[in-house]
């Protein structure tokens, strides 16, 4: 019997025979979880944890709640560099190439023995282990996984005259659409803007959406070349670009993400494209009927992936990364993929979860939560590089001078691939 086989009969045998020292012998793991504020996802994941530890007396899990994604890596990163990383973390399943180079994080297979074990790891969704894996292992866990939608105001799509049951099919209708559904003051300032696709944060993943309806792409799943200059994507940011500077019915400069829901919910904006993330929180607080469909196509559709893996860190006692890899196997089995997918709007990233009874049941009842899923086979792997959080700084310091007019789209894709081939050029065989 294998070291990891003997701690989980040891950790069975605990809580069978000795109920009164399991808890003496409990391991306690922290999980950063990146969340910038309470609310109903902290109470969403302690609900999850408070029953895991009741089904494993033996494990204490600890939530720490580690910020935004950037904020959730820069201290898990320090917390290792410093002798004292967390057990487990959800940290953008981008952040792959960086883990794995600082040696941060442990491959799952090593803790996958079993025959359910491999059924659990094989049954995740390849679209969503494309920026899961690398030199044939497995570094992260498929969670809170998304994808980019389109979301539209039925109200308003009746009042200009057009059916509220069907979105815009591409580019193309997204203008005209937009065009009809901007409204303005006697003033000539807008009271409504006819579309609104959010520019803070992480911009380069709209602009992906655009690339691959253009038959482009961004990267090299070998994480360590970018394509940003090449004609498609630079076409896909002209497009972006054209929204609000050539057809006026989208807010120039850039839109944050927070108020882009906002915005939608108040009736500043008639169509948005935001995170299937959202999906939930329109379903709850949009105050009128909404349409949510794929992204519309230009040459093809397309839309890439997103969002949260589970990490497992290396540094830490083989017992306590046991109890983590039990925990993540637990919380992303089939039934609690298909909870957080529920109360979450993230997409369940195992198509196992799709045939639970509570997933089919919410399915039926809300038709929309398909949505997201129905897109998965014109899903691309999300912006993945070597020091990733820097080349993503510089393509989304081009978007953003592109969209504010500081700089044309073709020149600063061109600064921008200049200085992300600086920055991988030395990662390359």
């Amino acid at each position: 019997m294998s070291y990891m086989s003997t701690l989980r009969a040891f950790a069975v045998s605990g809580a069978l025979m000795m109920p009164g020292a399991a808890w003496a012998q409990q391991v306690e793991i922290n999980f950063y979880y990146p969340v910038a504020i309470g609310g109903p996802v902290t109470q969403i994941v302690e609900d999850l944890i408070s029953r895991f530890e009741a089904e494993n007396p033996d494990v204490k899990v600890n939530p720490i709640y580690s910020g935004t994604y950037s904020e959730t890596i820069s201290k898990a990163l320090a917390a290792f560099r410093a002798g004292q990383p967390p057990e487990l973390a959800v940290m953008l399943s981008v952040d792959m190439y960086t883990l794995v180079d600082e040696g941060a994080v442990a491959p799952i297979e090593r803790f996958v023995e079993t025959d359910e074990d491999r059924a659990w790891l094989e049954g995740f969704m390849p679209v969503f282990m494309s920026n899961s894996q690398t030199a044939d292992q497995t570094w992260g866990v498929p969670f809170q996984r998304g994808t980019t939608v389109f979301f539209w105001n039925k109200n308003m799509f009746e009042e200009a005259g057009l059916d509220p049951d069907v979105g815009p099919q591409n580019w193309e209708e997204v203008v005209e659409f937009a065009g009809k559904l901007t409204k303005r003051d006697a003033s000539g300032n807008a009271t409504t803007w006819g579309m609104q696709v959010p520019s803070s944060l992480t911009s380069y993943w709209l602009l992906q959406g655009y690339v691959a309806q253009n038959e482009g792409k961004l990267f090299e799943l070998s994480g360590d070349q970018t394509y940003f200059d090449s004609p498609e994507v630079v076409e896909a940011l002209e497009y972006w670009v054209s929204l609000a500077h050539e057809h006026k019915v989208m807010k120039p400069g850039v839109i944050e993400w927070a108020t882009n829901p906002k915005d939608f919910f108040e009736g500043k904006a008639a169509m948005i494209t935001t995170t299937s993330g959202n999906l939930t929180n329109v379903k709850n607080n949009a105050p009128f009927p909404f349409g949510v469909q794929i992204l519309p196509e230009h040459k093809k559709r397309g839309a890439p992936t997103s969002g949260g893996n589970i990490f497992i860190f290396e540094g830490v006692d083989a017992e306590k990364q046991e109890a983590a890899f039990r925990f993540t196997k637990w919380l992303t089995s089939a039934e609690q993929s298909a909870e957080w997918s529920i109360k979450t709007g993230y997409i369940a990233p195992r198509e196992d979860a799709w045939e639970t009874a509570a997933m089919k049941t919410y399915v039926e009842e809300f038709p929309e939560a398909l949505v997201p899923r129905e897109q998965i086979p014109f899903m691309v792997p999300e912006l993945s590089t070597y020091e990733n959080q820097r080349v993503a700084r510089v393509i989304d310091d081009a978007i953003e001078a592109s969209l504010t007019a500081t700089k044309t789209p073709a020149q600063a894709l061109a600064d921008a691939q200049a200085e992300a081939e600086r920055i991988l050029r030395n990662y390359r065989n």
